[in-house]
């Protein structure tokens, strides 16, 4: 099993902590972001893991074994960073980890056991950090829906109550070769300026819709966050 950290972005939100590095390099708990993802990643036993770089690329060489660079970094997002792993993708299956999230073994170990061609994780306790991290919880949540047999229904959109929420998606997933194939079919029907602004979780809305494929939902209880503004940091701690 391979993995891949997509950590092309500079993460603007994060203000004068990414002024000089990459969002995955900021310290949380005495370490980067990315120290925190490559130790869970190697405690599940995945050792063979790759990065696509974009912003201040020259400060993440040689930290894995395989880069791959975004050159339109600053003009797309994270999907299109995804696209340049393309080798990877269609070769095997793979774990994909945004950059700006901290997580624990299992979380890695729950997505390698599944049998799914796309599955993620997502914290059905969902609430509890989001009341942490904003006034407003649904300022910030999407609509994540389950069908009865665990696969995903809906995500993404907005939310009009917190009741509705069934969890939050954490920023890990896996694909198969096959998973991967839908994703690229998904963009191929759109415009440049879609291929190039649709976020991740556009995109399994958008494979949802399609209904070729299920997508697998897996819950997690154990340790994880999203670090996307200085706030963060402190909600964290």
């Amino acid at each position: 099993m391979k993995a891949l950290i997509l950590a092309a972005g500079r993460g603007s939100r994060m203000k004068r902590m990414t002024d000089a590095r990459p969002k995955c390099l900021v310290e949380f708990r005495g370490r980067t972001l990315l120290e925190h993802q490559i130790e869970a990643l190697h405690a599940a036993g995945i050792y063979d893991i790759g990065i696509v770089t974009g912003y201040r690329s020259d400060m993440l060489t040689g930290r894995v074994l395989t880069e791959f660079h975004n050159v339109r970094w600053a003009d797309t997002n994270m999907v299109s960073s995804l696209a340049c792993a393309h080798a990877w993708l269609s070769q095997e299956p793979c774990i994909v980890s945004y950059s700006d999230i901290f997580y624990e073994r299992e979380a890695v170990s729950l997505l390698c056991a599944s049998q799914a061609d796309l599955a993620i994780t997502y914290d059905p306790n969902w609430q509890n950090i989001w009341e942490r991290r904003f006034q407003d919880p649904l300022s910030d949540a999407e609509t994540f829906r389950l069908h009865e047999n665990g696969t995903l229904a809906e995500i993404g959109n907005k939310p009009n109550a917190i009741e509705v929420i069934q969890g939050q998606y954490m920023g890990l997933l896996r694909l198969t070769p096959l998973g991967w194939s839908e994703i690229q079919s998904v963009r191929s029907k759109l415009a440049q300026v879609g291929r190039d602004q649709i976020h991740m979780t556009g995109i399994l809305q958008s494979i949802i819709q399609a209904g070729k494929i299920p997508i697998e939902a897996i819950p997690y209880q154990g340790s994880w966050g999203e670090i996307d503004s200085e706030s963060d940091l402190l909600a964290y701690e």
